[in-house]
């Protein structure tokens, strides 16, 4: 290494980037490296590529190798001898304790942090038969979290999910996937977004063997509230010796400030259970316009439960404290039934061929199968599991979120298809929206009279009150979920000139009532 680092600024230099060299870590290496040269150009930039002892050990789960970071730690001396510049690693790998000599100092915007299952499309009857589905995944967590989720998921009446363990790189798992006795195989979908979305020619047979795999496979993205990823799962960390301020310069204009502050703090947390991949717990962080969303969900090593979903607002409730529960409308989600809803007779060739989006569980035609091809996205966790009760396959969902939630699915769903909003016919969806059932007020609906404190579901729920109890609800506090509710809330607020003070985010129903309960 060059005696004095700072002597490099300003001038044409060689950097030497280092990674595993597997397909994934060379895409993920060779990605950083353009964005490099996009940033600056006078630079050289040179690749190493080499196995790492998780590489060469294929036999053991990793929760049973000794020690943390069995693909990382190889790469520790060579920047600490300057033999390399740069490591490229997959965040999650890296232990979560401080290495004495070297940093994390940047990140690339993270990639989708979810987990992906993929399915045999030909075990589809066999498994509903069987009520068994087996799984491949090393992971202790995806085990722990996903049990209870997958049986109430699935399209099938499952009674149990077998998790057995299977090692080597995405396209290695995906083959022993297809030529074993096994039903699914979970994976990063990070892992599977990158390797589909290369651009580098030398991938190109990869891509394609990848793709022809997929066509046998159905997959649905899993949901985080439910399974949290693994700590910085989808965060690329560029590792670089302490003292390379020369580096430091050149990295600081590549560093993504929200993804690697999201990531380390789900690397805190797991820290403080312990860290390692053998641990049952998943975090996940999401930082979005209304607020910090935080997932954690596990089994701790002492045998303490995790199960947590609470929103860091960028702005704190000033709100009155609430005196009684009374106050509150609704305390049970029964008590806000505004309206009864009758369907629309619609034509099944209205939905033949779509991606389908579909607002709750019910704007789905019964009797209805939407084909193998199509993408189904619902809101949330609740809609997901009435539909699978119907035996409708679900690809993924907005975990309540809202509609501006990205799917992120474009690796995955057939682009040649255009996407459908099921709703009723009040619902927002602009030219997309499909109305597949009507609102009719209910006569008979609960008062909200005398009511302070109001969660509003959806934005007809807010507008049918105001033409009940209108001063009552123009001065009362109100909470609903992020989108497009909150937003029509805010204006019509604004039109009655009522503070915005007065209505805030929450992530659920029963979070907005632990909350003001609280």
């Amino acid at each position: 290494p060059d005696p004095d680092p700072s002597s490099w600024m300003g001038r044409s230099m060689v950097i030497k980037i280092a990674s595993r060299q597997s397909d994934l870590a060379r895409i993920q290496a060779l990605t950083f490296g353009k964005t490099l040269k996009e940033k600056h150009p006078d630079c050289e930039v040179q690749y190493h590529f080499r196995e790492s002892l998780g590489d060469k050990n294929l036999n053991d789960p990793l929760w049973k190798m000794p020690g943390q970071g069995v693909f990382t730690e190889d790469f520790y001396e060579d920047l600490v001898e300057g033999r390399q510049d740069v490591v490229v690693h997959s965040w999650k790998d890296l232990p979560t304790e401080p290495r004495g000599k070297t940093e994390i100092f940047a990140t690339l915007p993270r990639a989708d942090m979810r987990d992906l299952l993929l399915f045999k499309k030909e075990n589809f009857q066999s498994v509903k038969e069987s009520k068994k589905l087996r799984v491949y995944s090393s992971s202790p967590r995806r085990a722990y979290n996903l049990t209870p989720f997958l049986k109430q998921a699935m399209p099938f009446d499952l009674q149990e999910v077998e998790f057995s363990s299977v090692r080597g790189n995405v396209p290695t798992r995906l083959k022993k996937l297809l030529d074993d006795d096994v039903d699914a195989l979970i994976v990063a979908k990070a892992a599977l977004d990158r390797m589909v979305d290369v651009e580098f020619s030398e991938f190109d047979e990869m891509k394609k063997s990848l793709k022809n795999n997929l066509e046998k496979l159905s997959w649905m993205v899993l949901p985080l509230s439910v399974n949290p990823c693994a700590a910085a799962q989808g965060a690329l960390a560029i590792e670089i010796r302490k003292d390379r301020d020369d580096l430091k310069e050149i990295f600081s204009s590549l560093n993504d400030l929200t993804t690697q502050k999201m990531a380390e703090r789900e690397r805190t947390v797991l820290s403080s259970y312990g860290g390692g991949c053998h641990q049952k717990i998943g975090v996940s962080f999401l930082d979005r316009p209304f607020g910090k969303v935080k997932f954690l969900k596990g089994l701790t090593d002492a045998g303490e439960v995790l199960d947590e979903v609470n929103l860091e607002r960028k702005k704190g409730l000033s709100w009155p404290q609430l005196k009684s529960k009374e106050d509150a409308f609704p305390v049970d989600m029964k008590d806000s039934s505004f309206f009864n809803r009758a369907p629309i007779e619609i034509s099944e060739d209205e939905l033949t061929g779509k991606h389908l989006w579909v607002a709750r569980s019910n704007a789905l035609p019964e009797g209805f199968t939407p084909e193998s091809e199509s993408t189904i996205w619902c809101s949330g966790v609740e809609s997901w599991k009435k539909l699978a009760s119907r035996g409708v396959w679900v690809n993924g969902c907005a975990e309540g979120l809202g509609e501006r939630e990205e799917m992120k699915v474009e690796a995955l769903a057939d682009s040649s298809k255009e996407w459908v909003k099921l709703t009723h016919d009040q619902g927002f969806g602009g030219e997309n929206k499909k109305a597949t059932y009507k609102l009719i007020p209910n006569e008979e609906a609960s008062s909200v009279k005398g009511k302070q404190y109001f969660y509003w579901a959806s934005f007809s729920l807010f507008e049918r009150a105001l033409t009940l109890e209108k001063e009552t609800v123009l001065q009362g506090f109100h909470g609903c979920g992020p989108g497009h509710t909150y937003d029509l809330i805010c204006k019509k607020l604004e039109e009655e000139n009522v503070s915005l003070e007065n209505v805030a985010v929450f992530l659920s129903h029963s979070h907005w009532l632990k909350e003001i309960v609280n």
